[in-house]
This record gives C-alpha cells, sequence and structure tokens, in this order.
C-alpha cells in the first residue's frame, strides 16, 4: 500500500501565536506553504524506491542528490515546518527550565550570549533559510542552515528552529526579520519542545525528533 503523508494539525490554533505572528501568517504560513510541500511531496515519492519510507529516511536518503533535489526540497521542507510549529508556543519564550539553561550556560556563556548569537545567526542568514539551536555530541550549538537543509544530515540534533523564510515573517513585519527573531525567541520559544529533545539526544546520539506524519 502507497503511504502518503499528511498535513499534520497545528498544536495550537491559528490565532494562538498573536500578536508575535499573526493567524494570517500562520493561515498563509501552514495552510499555503506547509500545505503545498506535504502535496507535492506525495506526488514526487509515486513509483519511487522511496515510497512507503519515513520522512527522515527520505530526507537522507537524497540529501546532496542532484538529481533528487526536488524529492528532498519538499520532503525536508515538510519535516522543517512540522517541527517549527512545535518549537513555539502561546505564552512561551523567556528562559528555558533550570537544568536546560544550565546547558546553555556551559555551553554559551550565559542565556544573553546564547541569545544574541542565536539572533545574529538567524538575521545574517542570507536568503531564504533556517537558524538553529542543535546538539552537537553532549553540547550545545547554533547552526544555520540555506533552502531546505536539515542539520540531522550534517550529525547534528535538532533541538528549536527559527524560520527565515520572508513568508514566515514578512505579512507582519516586512523587511524587519531581526524584530521576527527576538519576538519568537522572547515570547514564543517552547523550551519544554527544546528541553525534551535535547534529553533523547544525550540518551541516544542518533535521536532525531520524528515529524513523519
Amino acid at each position: 500500500m502507497t503511504k502518503s503523508f499528511h498535513l499534520p494539525p497545528l498544536p495550537y490554533d491559528e490565532n494562538a501565536l498573536a500578536p508575535v505572528i499573526s493567524a494570517q501568517t500562520v493561515s498563509f504560513h501552514y495552510g499555503k506553504h506547509h500545505k503545498t510541500y506535504v502535496e507535492t511531496l506525495n506526488k514526487l515519492l509515486a513509483g519511487t524506491d522511496f515510497e512507503g519510507r519515513s520522512l527522515e529516511d527520505i530526507i537522507r536518503g537524497t540529501a546532496s542528490k542532484t538529481d533528487q533535489a526536488s524529492l528532498f526540497n519538499n520532503a525536508a521542507q515538510t519535516w522543517n515546518h512540522t517541527f517549527y510549529w512545535n518549537c513555539m508556543k502561546p505564552g512561551g519564550g523567556g528562559k528555558p527550565p533550570r537544568e536546560f539553561a544550565e546547558r546553555i550556560d556551559g555551553a554559551f556563556g550565559g542565556f544573553d550570549r546564547f541569545r544574541a548569537e542565536w539572533i545574529n545567526t538567524a538575521v545574517e542568514q542570507f536568503g531564504s533559510g533556517w537558524a538553529w539551536l542543535v546538539a552537537d555530541g553532549d553540547s550545545l550549538a547554533i547552526a544555520r542552515t540555506g533552502n531546505a537543509a536539515v542539520p540531522f544530515t550534517m550529525g547534528l540534533t535538532p533541538l528549536l528552529t527559527i524560520d527565515v523564510w520572508e513568508h514566515a515573517y514578512y505579512l507582519d513585519y516586512q523587511n524587519r526579520r531581526a524584530d521576527y527573531v527576538r519576538a519568537v525567541i522572547d515570547k514564543l520559544i517552547n523550551w519544554d519542545f527544546a528541553a525534551s529533545n535535547f534529553e533523547r539526544a544525550a540518551a541516544d546520539h542518533s535521536f532525531v525528533p520524528a515529524m513523519s506524519s
């Protein structure tokens, strides 16, 4: 039987992230962009050797293969967006739980330094892409990827991400990417999601959050 991927439900209502991210932005971002990636992925999978495989396996199997670029892009963007929605929650932001905060302090020299580095990484990503908090072995690091690229094909475990494609923020912030990034970190970031991902990655360095649907 052919396996089809489905657009997973948002973890909250479309208006739940307002005023940081408006319901209009979520409606377009989720209901148009994310939905199109899922639908295109299903069309591209038909009749290929990747049918029936998990989203994560498809991404690993097509990464860096020029003849599979379209399949990779749509699979990775399906994964990235599902992950991104889970990285935020209404009433989020602020500082992380104590144990995870201690990890951040050890890796970056304090939360303020970490926050500044993450903001700088997101703002300086040229063009479209993503700014990530990742686990690199037993430590934490900041990474950026362009377009659809994902850290787990580079041996890094994603813990959190901020989408810096223009469709993620332009209706609300126009060209003020830095304002969007700061607002997401300060008011929406889901630290419990990050801490849970890190705990599982620390126990199993091959762990990747499953975003298959």
